[in-house]
């Protein structure tokens, strides 16, 4: 009887040990999950203007003409040109996430769209999507100047006009990550994930 008893008992510590040595690699499993799908910032394309040098200089007027507006040099606040366009349905989805941008962080930034092509589809647009509250630029030229070549496209400008980050942003996410960049004074939050990982592995 205490034979089996303790038979029992030893089988019994087995089996504990065991679910715990596999509750230690699942725990370890998660862990390199979570690395793997750690989030992504905006997807910087390494070509225009990098981040840290001074953005290019352009003084515009507004869709409806009623104002200019200055990008690059100077300013009272950081600047968020957002190149969007009519056709984008991404770009239409983030309209919301812009407005909530813009009034959340009006104290240090100010959001301004842009976008290239025939003025009438634009102002249609403009006056559908109810995008008054932000300065609306249309020119071939800006996009050139910061080469952009897909859409939606943010590039974040600091107060004395130096570019701090940019790239294709697809959710609030990516659209937020520059901000993130610009706080801890990375070029893209994807460099600093990897340059943690890099200090991990050293």
């Amino acid at each position: 009887m205490n034979e089996a008893l303790m038979i029992s008992n030893a089988l019994l510590w087995v089996a504990v040990l065991a679910a715990l040595i596999g509750l230690f690699a699942l725990a370890r499993q998660i862990g390199v999950l979570y690395e793997r799908v750690a989030p992504m910032g905006a997807l910087m394309i390494d070509t225009g203007p990098k981040v840290g040098e001074p953005a290019p200089s352009f003084e515009l007027p507004t869709l409806t003409g009623n104002a200019r507006v200055r990008i690059g040099g100077a300013a009272d606040k950081s600047t968020l040109l957002f190149f969007l366009s009519p056709t984008c349905p991404v770009c239409k989805k983030l309209l919301p996430i812009l407005r909530s941008v813009n009034e959340t962080e009006r104290s240090w930034l100010r959001v301004v769209l842009a976008s290239d092509g025939e003025q009438p589809e634009h102002l249609a647009f403009y006056e559908k999507a109810d995008l008054k509250p932000f300065p609306y630029l249309l020119s071939q030229d800006l996009g050139i100047g910061f080469h952009v070549g897909k859409l939606p496209y943010a590039v974040l400008m600091d107060e004395q006009g130096r570019i701090t980050a940019k790239g294709l942003v697809n959710s609030r996410e990516q659209l937020e990550s520059l901000f993130t960049a610009k706080e801890l004074g990375v070029a893209s939050v994807q460099d600093f994930i990897d340059h943690q990982h890099d200090h991990q592995r050293a």
